[in-house]
């Protein structure tokens, strides 16, 4: 049966019925006081695609009733439309056909946690109940820190919380979340056991979220569902006396959030997850929760970029992002421009060798070198040639711009300081072989590595301040924070040393080589290497917090976007990890190795591969 626009009345929608000539019901997988929750295909594409449709019935009479249920399912709809963070599913569509109406959602595969509590005979194990909070705690973040104001979710519940087939975590139902208001009451919503005492009062700030999720996480460790209990009396419920399994720690946590006044609880989400994270950190849990598997995440199959764009050879390099255009240099030997919206082209210059780099920008002018061995530079509007530079090596290495200098090392093994105004020589620093790492420039040295291992900071004269030798090469480009220097070397080493005096601050062991340019953020290093491998290692400590491993090696470099590190490998794929966890959130299948560095403008993340391909993907 086909359902379309003035179909007033149905049965209930079995498999095989159609609604709109588009979406093909395959089952029911939920019920409610409301309608149904079905699984779809889309019949628009003609790859499989399953949809979860959501449907609300209006059974109400009084015509102001309808319309203020009516309302609160558009809002939900509205809500949905303006998020994107992969605990949340995405909406496709919204229609109505006669009393009905109905959101079309991204299908998430797996259970609610209300249906693994009613299905365990056992506590969960700690490690398992400590990851679902730590992303928890990453999605009311993300609600709570919403633009222009914070989203309150206020139904926190195992019910409202799916576990997918690669065990993270979704949030679902948003039928009740509200925009915060500051001063507003508000009716009051939520569901008894899991509300705080403020929610009842009628506030909605996100310190009632903090609340939910404390008791679905005392629900969790304890199996007593707090909908059976007396309000409020988690106190009288202690997680030690119930689960003596669970870490002093954890339980501390979990209870803090519990507290009946807010201003007792934690401040907000991200200090909760950061206390999550401590937590796993004491109790070392945390590397062992932090190794997924290669293998792309349910969520991540249906990743698609938003375009791509062919060149006629591998890209080995790594793009730019300059006033909505994208640049990057091809081994068909050109630099392509191309719209970063849709990734249309613009232009192409061409040279007379490979581009391997990443080409930096400056006042409407793209520098980047080439295997032709000089160093080109192009209008950034127009890809008209401004003027060259000849070094006697190919150059790899990628420029760096600063003092009214451009920054660049080359494979004849100097370090090059090249006037941006009129394209001369204005000194050259010798490093005795190939300089294929791009060099750091900080207010008063600049550092680079090379491929004998020699790694150098010289002043803005090209004076060697200090040198410090690795055994085995360094193509890894450096990069500074808070007084020191961070690089890996072929030697299977990361390298901290500090920034003034070349002294080691730490050295830490590989599994093998690295070429990989470390990311710093919140005194996290991410980085990569020939064994496979991406760590996220504390600079403070040397010590690492957790791994990911791909299927090759990783030879490109990561970057951090927001919560996010997004990175390539040789074996074709590109990953996004959480940056606290490490756990893959998402993963797409180029067809060829990965070599260069992602590049990243608000909402949207660009990498190119050696499969002749440029790829955009929303962050």
């Amino acid at each position: 049966m086909d359902f379309k626009e003035g179909d007033l009345k149905y049965s209930q929608l079995k498999q095989g019925d159609l609604l709109l000539d588009r979406y093909e019901i395959q089952e029911i997988v939920g019920m409610g006081g409301m309608g149904a929750v079905y699984r779809a295909r889309d019949k628009n594409f003609k790859a499989i695609r399953l949809v979860a449709i959501k449907e609300m019935i209006s059974q109400v009479t009084d015509p102001i009733v309808r319309k203020n249920i009516f309302q609160i399912f558009e809002r939900e709809a509205n809500i949905l439309a303006t998020l994107r963070h992969p605990a949340i599913p995405r909406i496709y569509d919204y229609f109505a056909i006669g009393e009905r109406a109905y959101l079309v959602l991204e299908f998430i595969h797996g259970k609610n946690l209300e249906q693994l509590l009613s299905e365990t005979q056992s506590f969960f194990p700690e490690e398992q109940v400590l990851s679902w909070a730590v992303e928890l705690c990453d999605v009311l973040d993300y609600l709570h820190a919403h633009k222009p104001e914070p989203i309150i979710f206020r139904d926190v519940k195992p019910s409202n919380i799916m576990n997918t087939l690669q065990n993270h975590v979704a949030l679902v139902d948003f039928g009740i979340a509200k925009v915060f208001e500051s001063g507003q009451r508000n009716t009051m919503v939520g569901t008894q056991g899991y509300s705080p005492p403020d929610q009842y009062r009628g506030e909605a700030t996100p310190k009632v979220d903090i609340y939910a999720l404390g008791a679905t996480l005392h629900h969790l460790l304890t199996l007593r569902d707090p909908q059976l209990e007396a309000p409020f009396s988690f106190g009288e419920r202690l997680i030690s006396e119930i689960n003596p399994n669970v870490s002093k720690e954890f339980s501390a946590v979990v209870e803090r959030a519990l507290e009946y006044k807010p201003e007792d609880r934690y401040e907000s989400a991200s200090e909760m997850k950061e206390a999550l994270i401590n937590v796993a950190r004491k109790t070392g849990t945390l590397l062992h929760l932090s190794i997924p598997s290669a293998q792309p995440t349910t969520r991540g199959v249906g990743v698609k970029p938003l375009w791509s764009f062919e060149c006629e050879d591998e890209l080995r390099g790594s793009p730019n992002y300059h006033e909505g255009t994208l640049f990057i240099g091809c081994y068909d030997n050109n630099l392509y421009a191309l719209d970063a919206s849709n990734g249309q082209f613009r232009w192409k210059y061409p040279t007379d060798g490979g581009i391997p780099g990443k080409p930096a920008i400056l006042e409407g002018n793209v520098y980047f070198g080439s295997e032709d061995k000089r160093l080109h530079v192009v209008s950034a509007i127009s890809g008209k040639v401004i003027w060259t530079y000849y070094t006697e090596g190919p150059v790899r290495s990628s420029p760096r711009i600063a003092e009214g200098h451009v920054f660049i090392g080359s494979d004849d093994g100097y370090l090059h300081a090249v006037s941006t105004n009129n394209g001369r020589l204005s000194w050259k620093a010798e490093a005795g072989s190939p300089v294929r790492s791009t060099p750091f420039v900080s207010d008063e040295y600049v550092y680079f590595g090379s491929e004998a291992g020699d790694f150098t900071c010289v002043d803005f004269r090209g004076d060697p301040r200090w040198r410090y030798k690795a055994k085995r090469a360094i193509t890894s480009s450096p990069i500074l924070a808070d007084g020191a220097v961070y690089f890996g070397s072929m030697d299977s080493t990361l390298y901290a040393l500090d920034a003034n005096s070349g002294w080691v601050v730490w050295r830490f062991r590989l599994g093998k080589g690295s070429i990989s340019t470390p990311a710093i953020q919140n005194n996290f290093l991410y980085t990569g290497a020939a064994d496979h491998i991406i760590y996220c290692i504390d600079t403070r400590s040397a010590k690492e917090m957790w791994r990911y491993t791909t299927d090759h090696q990783v030879t490109g470099s990561p970057i951090v976007h927001r919560d996010a590190i997004y990175c390539g490998s040789v074996d074709g794929g590109f990953y996004c990890l959480g940056a606290a966890s490490g756990r893959l959130r998402w993963r797409f299948q180029t067809g060829k190795p990965i070599t260069g560095t992602p590049v990243a403008h608000e909402d949207m993340i660009f990498i190119g591969s050696t499969d002749k391909r440029v790829y955009a993907f929303l962050a």
